[in-house]
């Protein structure tokens, strides 16, 4: 018996995918703006932040695959800069989000006003580095301090809502992660300090308030990952005791030797930012 060849159907050519494989939104822990730099969005970000690390690491860097928007004073949703939405306009507008992204990262928050003090954590001229009326608990009602007892998983799930629920629907098939940050400070003392270059250690005596605020932070952004169904990069968990002041710190002083051009003040050097995209490229398989 002979069987006659049925005709062959034409392949069907698959969609290539379309999207950047990692997109980068975040504030200036994320980019790490030196304090002399220029870029033409107005965006400067250092050589060393973890981004564009995770980028070189990942062999991304350069190409259309890597898409980092973060911004110097970006936030959540206060004020007109580059915030949360804004970013996502900006990476949506370069075609980074798609069929082929695979992880976008978040990391904003500590740059946001909370409850009803105006005062902001970043700069923290009025607050942190003010030896005279301190930054603690109080600083809330005075307006220099953000209010901490605001900061919650529940409103912070309600304030990121909206730019999860854009990245899922135009890339589904990502994992969207909220970075958290770095220790800074020990939570659960009372005091601060910070090296400044030719003339020392200066101590806040009064920094429980702000200590307060970035704990609040951390766990907020734990919760509203639980809460939206997001994951969660506990970045402090491997910065822990390399704060400020310690013997081996992962976060710059006051005034470091590279701040000028290269990392800024108060923010992770090029050895912190290391440790979060070596952890950010494992937990992801990047």
């Amino acid at each position: 018996m002979v069987l006659a060849a049925a005709p062959m159907a034409a392949p069907v050519a698959a969609n290539p995918p379309t999207g950047a494989k990692v997109v980068v939104l975040g504030d200036s822990f994320t980019a790490t703006a030196p304090v002399l730099g220029h870029a033409d969005d107005g965006c400067t970000r250092s050589p060393s932040s973890w981004p564009n690390q995770l980028a070189r690491d990942t062999r991304l860097a350069g190409s259309a695959q890597f898409v980092d928007v973060s911004c110097n004073g970006g936030t959540i949703d206060t004020g007109d800069g580059w915030t949360l939405v804004h970013q996502a306009r900006k990476a949506s507008a370069l075609g980074a989000f798609g069929t082929g992204t695979r992880v976008v990262l978040i990391q904003v928050g500590l740059n946001d006003v909370w409850g009803a003090s105006t005062g902001t954590a970043f700069p923290s001229t009025d607050c942190l580095l003010n030896v005279v009326a301190g930054c603690g608990f109080d600083a809330t009602e005075q307006h220099r301090l953000p209010d901490y007892r605001a900061v919650s998983g529940a409103n912070y799930a309600d304030r990121v809502r909206e730019v999860v629920t854009f990245v899922r629907y135009y890339a589904a098939g990502a994992r969207v992660a909220f970075v958290g940050y770095p220790e800074v400070f020990p939570s659960g003392q009372p005091t601060a300090c910070m090296d400044l270059a030719g003339v020392g250690r200066i101590v806040q005596p009064r920094a429980e308030g702000y200590i307060a605020y970035l704990d609040r932070i951390q766990e907020a952004q734990r919760e509203a990952a639980h809460l939206l169904g997001t994951e969660f990069v506990d970045v402090r968990a491997v910065t822990t005791g390399h704060g400020s002041c310690t013997d081996q710190p992962w976060v710059s002083g006051l005034d470091g030797a590279t701040s000028l051009f290269d990392g800024a003040p108060i923010h992770p050097n090029a050895q912190g930012n290391g440790a979060v995209a070596a952890q950010v490229r494992e937990r992801f398989g990047l």
